[in-house]
């Protein structure tokens, strides 16, 4: 069973973090502020990197979000059911950590990302939208809840610290 990182733990320190919410198709991302307290929606990346394939456009972006934000941690969400084990897109989402952390000297943690993709999806029905209307940002606000639960977290970890 492979666990989530815990935020705070080995904590890079002040600066933006970037999160990604990893699917078969898309990539949502989403950033922080410089104090590391709000998680704003930045983009969704087409997936071209498979599992057995060399980093391609997607790992390409992801690296160039990391430079040109001045990223100090990247948070890849971990999907995993309500009990807490993995599901099927774990590898995915291994690999993709794995990928940034071999080109990039940078802190790359997993998230806990149960339920997000579900409170994304509240927030788009609650504006009146539909998936099909939004199926472009959903990924961006499923990082978004990723990204704002790690930085709580991470905030209550470095209070008790």
């Amino acid at each position: 069973m492979v666990k989530p990182d815990i935020p705070g733990e080995n904590d890079p320190g002040q600066g933006r973090r970037l999160a990604l919410d990893v699917g078969t198709v898309r990539i949502g991302a989403a950033y922080s502020n410089r104090e590391a307290t709000l998680a704003m929606p930045l983009e969704t990346i087409a997936r071209t990197t498979g599992l057995k394939d060399r980093d391609s456009t997607d790992i390409e972006r992801i690296l160039a979000l990391i430079e040109e934000y001045d990223v100090v941690e990247v948070v890849v969400g971990l999907p995993r059911d309500l009990q807490g084990n993995g599901s099927r897109s774990v590898k995915h989402a291994k690999d993709i950590a794995f990928r940034i952390k071999r080109r990039k000297d940078i802190a790359v943690r997993l998230g806990d990302e149960r339920l997000t993709t579900v409170a994304a999806l509240g927030a788009v029905h609650a504006a009146g939208r539909t998936e099909k209307q939004t199926r472009a940002v959903i990924d961006q606000i499923a990082a978004v809840e990723i990204l704002q639960s790690w930085l709580d977290a991470r905030h209550r970890y470095l209070e008790r610290a």
